[in-house]
Parts: C-alpha cells; structure tokens; sequence
C-alpha cells in the first residue's frame, strides 16, 4: 500500500482537495482520498505540484508512427492526405520499431487508454501486451462509392477479425469520414457493430472543402478523387453541412465520437446532442495546426455544454504524442478555456467516451486510473513552459 500526497489533487469527478492523499494498493487501485491531517507524515510520499488521473487520448493513427516529419506542415488536409497515401509504404520491421516506439513515449507521458485508428493490423501486437487500455476504431471507407461498398467492407473486416483485444480493451468498425463513407458502407457498419455499447469514432468538419462538398456539391474534393480516378458523379450535395449527412447513417444508440471539428459550430453542436445524448468530440489542436493553421472555436463547446476529449492524432501529423503539450496549446491560443474543463477533457471525458471509465478517468476509490504529478502549474492554474507531468503509478 502506499499514501501519496501533493499540495493539492484532482479527482476530476469532484472538487480539488486541498494537500490531499490518495491511498492504492499495490495493483494501483485507489482504496480512499484523504487529506494529510489523517495521517502520520511519515508515512507519505509528498511531492510538490498537483496529482492527477492519467491520460485519455481519444484519438491515434498509432500505425503511422514511422512518418515523422515526412509530411509538410500547412498545406490543408487534402494535400495532407495525398502525401499519407503515397508516402506510408515502408519496411515492416520500421513501421514495428516506430509503433514499439511511440507507445513507450504515450505511457512515460501519461497516457493509460488510447483510442486508435487502425486500417492494418500493425499495431495488434503492441495491443496484445495490455500495457494501456485501447479501443480500436478499424476504419472504413468507399470513397462515396455505393458499389464499392462490399468489397471494402470486406477487407477491412478481415483486418477487424485479427483482433482480439487485450483483457479490459475493446474495439468496433467505424466509418472514416462524411466525405469518404458511402449509405451502403454506413449501413453494414451498423450491421456488423453491436447495437449498443461500443464507441463509434469519426473525423468531422476538419477543412472548408468538406462543408463545401455537401453544402454546394463543389470545391477540392472533386479535383482530389479524380486524381485517383475516383468519380463523383453519383453524389448529390445535400445543401447542410457534412455532419448532418452523417447523423442521417450513424446509429443514436452508439457513442459517437466526432473527431477534430475545426468547423463545427454551436448550432452544429446542439443538432448533434439532440440527435443523441451519446455524443462525444475529439480535439487534437497540434494537428489541426500542423495541417490546417486553425483550431476549433472551444467557445461553442463550453457554451453548448459539449464533452469534449484530447486526442493527438499520428506523429505524421505532430512532433509528439503528448495530451499534456495539447492542454497547453489549447490554453495558448484560447486561454479563456478553465484549467479544470482542460483537465476533465483529458481524463475523465476521454474515459467516458472510450466506455473506459469503469477504471479509468478520475481518482475515485475502487478505480485504477493511473496516478501523475502536474508539476510546474503557475499561478491561478495557468501552464508555463517548464510545466510537465510524471508518471507516478
């Protein structure tokens, strides 16, 4: 057993408890939250700084670890993507190495649950070890293409069928995008998927061409699938925003955890929470800034109550995997964001959108969540530059 203390702790799930103890076993289960008055000094492990929960990214592409600085910033998703597709071919043993690689990095900065993005099955023996809690997403498309529908359902089930996650994991096939999803495909996810009780991830309103496709039936997208002889001729805008095609195809009963929405607005937002009281958002502001130069308005997520997760999205897409260095972005650039909705997006709701907070997101008795030292919060909760976390359990 051991009695850990810091000069304040986070439970996530209720208010900060002042030189506050927390009490584990030796598995790492907390048996109690405490303060220090309780207890015999010597007895503790006091540190300076703030304990919290571990780590929830929401959002990966784990397998495309071995692109690192391979991909030019700024260019816009859609030469983004066409840069993933032509240059992501690459040695087995590489991709294993990068993969191997990038994991120890998410867990020696926190990290204990990852939901990752997977359409290969590179990453399933990294999986296999249980050293964090991961959710899958095998991730599908057909480019919009009816026809095409069974045959990619079809490979990208055989990769599906090749997992089987680790004790306390779990997984699910999910659509890609609006943009690359046809209503064929839609529905044999649906099909295959259980009809509740799994997370269903998929990347939303992340370029202006992705409304502009649906909204007016024009812009880059078309030049982007003819250049690789992909017609779009079957298409028909449907005059909303590309969000609203997807609510039309996704199942309420699922959580649906939309990903990145650079674009997605409050009334976007409100649409999606009464469609269903499932919903999630991922946000992984490095990435957005790497590809687009832009990040959400976190305003119209504070202001609709929305619950929002960090994600980092792949290293070819970022310079680390770090949910500590995207809490501090997003307190960058938007700081009106409050520590403590920072905190729960990077824990607690994480856990809850992975269907992982059974143990995980908040440091409750009889959750094993992981247990790290916030060091170096300024002020009034504010992140400086020496602001870093280590990993206590």
């Amino acid at each position: 057993m051991r009695k850990i203390t810091a000069d304040r702790v986070y439970p996530v799930s209720s208010e900060p408890v002042e030189n506050g103890v927390i009490i584990v076993d030796d598995a790492g289960k907390i048996l109690a939250v405490e303060t220090r008055d309780r207890h015999d000094p010597a007895s503790l492990e006091t540190y300076s700084g703030a304990l919290i929960p571990g780590f929830v990214n929401t959002h990966c592409h784990l397998e495309l670890s071995h692109m690192k600085g391979l991909v030019d910033t700024g260019t816009g998703l859609i030469p983004f993507i066409t840069s993933v597709v032509t240059k992501r071919n690459f040695p087995a043993e590489t991709i294993a190495e990068a993969i191997a690689r990038a994991e120890q990095e998410m867990l020696e900065g926190g990290i204990v649950a990852l939901g990752d993005i997977s359409n290969t099955v590179d990453t399933f023996s990294v999986k296999d070890k249980g050293r964090m809690r991961y959710h899958t997403f095998v991730d599908l498309f057909d480019f919009l293409q009816d026809a095409g529908a069974e045959k990619a359902f079809a490979g990208w089930k055989a990769v599906y069928d090749q997992l089987e996650p680790a004790p306390g994991s779990a997984k699910a096939l999910v659509p890609h995008a609006p943009y690359t999803v046809s209503p064929t495909l839609f529905a044999k996810i649906n099909a295959a998927n259980p009809p509740a009780g799994v997370t269903i991830s998929m990347h939303n309103q992340e370029t202006p061409p992705e409304d502009e496709l649906f909204l007016y039936g024009s812009g880059a997208f078309y030049d982007f699938y003819d250049r690789f002889n992909i017609s779009l001729e079957q298409f028909e805008a449907t005059g909303q925003p590309s969000i609203y095609y997807a609510l039309q195809h996704l199942n309420p009963a699922q959580r649906t955890l939309f990903v990145h929405n650079t674009l997605t607005t409050a009334s976007d937002i409100l649409s999606a929470q009464a469609w269903s009281p499932n919903v999630y958002w991922a946000t992984c502001p490095n990435a957005n800034l790497y590809i687009e130069n832009r990040l959400p308005d976190y305003r119209a997520f504070l202001d609709t109550n929305a619950r929002l997760t960090i994600g980092t999205d792949s290293l070819t897409s970022n310079w680390q995997l770090s949910v500590l260095e995207e809490m501090k972005t997003i307190a960058r650039y938007q700081s009106y964001v409050p520590f403590g909705a920072l905190l729960r997006w990077a824990t607690l709701n994480g856990a809850q959108a992975l269907g992982f907070d059974d143990t995980l997101g908040s440091l409750e008795a009889g959750k094993t969540p992981g247990l790290l030292l916030l060091e170096g919060l300024g002020p009034e909760e504010r992140f400086g530059t020496t602001t870093s976390v280590r990993r206590l359990i």
